[in-house]
């Protein structure tokens, strides 16, 4: 329930918060954890990606050249991470989750569609390039963060208004996740099966009733109530982190 909401209203990775949850309360292994987390993912992205295109909340041109800078720098960041101890960047989605909801909350984004299409095509095409690759290398050094990082970018530095954004971050993460969700299983073998059932339908269930909500609200309503969501799942987030710690 908690990533579909995540996801359908600020295309937030089910990652950020299944992982936890899973390896704390149910002692999984961290590596088939991930995994059922982005296999919960793909799903819960393109039906959510579907409902914003559906509202003409897409923006699926620009949306391929971020997720083919993404895909590539995210096994770029790999390697790097392999030859750099980045243990110290662990909990660096989890916070980034909490500060991006306090922003939501005191700072909104009251961007126009009006606005975005005032920035010509090229211009746009090399943001989302270069936004694509600084994700794509993030996500692959750290491990995670790919869902907020581009909506912080998708809204502070491309300009796009908050519907159009987390419409085009779930229609990115859908490829991302089920590239990842393969990989996983692939290399780690099949999940428990009942586990990863429920998570999948709860993630999507939960992912489509909040993609519905949010191309019906006003901008001012889909701000504080994406804010909100991402404060409260940061902090679960973060208290799931201490306990496994603990």
């Amino acid at each position: 329930m908690g990533a579909g909401l995540g996801t359908g209203f600020a295309g937030m990775s089910a990652a950020a918060v299944i992982s936890p949850v899973l390896i704390t309360f149910l002692g999984m292994e961290p590596y088939k954890a991930v995994g059922i987390a982005l296999s919960s993912d793909v799903l819960a992205s393109a039906v959510s990606a579907y409902t914003y295109g559906k509202n003409k909340n897409l923006d699926i041109r620009n949306g391929l050249i971020m997720m083919a800078a993404v895909l590539t720098f995210t096994v770029v960041g790999s390697f790097a991470a392999s030859l750099v101890p980045a243990a110290t960047m662990g909990n660096f989605s989890v916070f980034m989750t909490f500060l991006l909801g306090v922003k939501f909350i005191v700072r909104p984004v009251m961007t126009t569609k009006e606005a975005m299409q005032g920035v010509s095509r090229k211009k746009r095409a090399v943001q989302s390039l270069v936004s694509g690759m600084l994700i794509g290398f993030i996500c692959g050094f750290v491990g995670a963060g790919g869902g907020m990082m581009m909506l912080l970018l998708l809204t502070s530095v491309l300009g796009y208004e908050l519907k159009t954004a987390v419409g085009t971050s779930v229609f990115i993460m859908s490829f991302t996740a089920l590239t990842g969700a393969v990989s996983h299983f692939v290399i780690g073998g099949p999940p428990d099966w009942l586990v990863w059932g429920l998570c999948v339908a709860f993630t999507l269930i939960w992912a489509e009733i909040a993609a519905v909500l949010a191309n019906k609200a006003s901008p001012k309503t889909l701000n504080r109530a994406t804010g909100i969501i991402l404060v409260v799942l940061g902090i679960a987030v973060l208290l799931f982190s201490f306990l496994t710690k603990s």
